[in-house]
């Protein structure tokens, strides 16, 4: 058996789960945000979804660090 390809993709799936959970509460903010646009409590904008999706962005990349999705 190939122990060391077993590892890797063990460490490569975790990684991949860590990133995910990491991420969720921008996704959270993402949903919520997109939602309070269809409710009409936020205009209805690409300037402003924009600006809000490169702010969270930023912000994602902060506080993430290397562990932060790239696009």
């Amino acid at each position: 058996m190939n122990y060391t390809c077993n590892i890797a993709q063990a460490t490569e799936v975790a990684a991949r789960s860590s990133s995910l959970l990491l991420s969720l509460p921008f996704d959270m903010a993402r949903e919520q945000y997109a939602s309070a646009v269809r409710a009409g409590l936020i205009e209805a904008s690409m300037l402003a979804g924009a600006q809000f999706e490169r702010t969270l962005s930023s912000i994602e990349t902060a506080t993430l660090g290397p562990w932060a999705r790239r696009v």
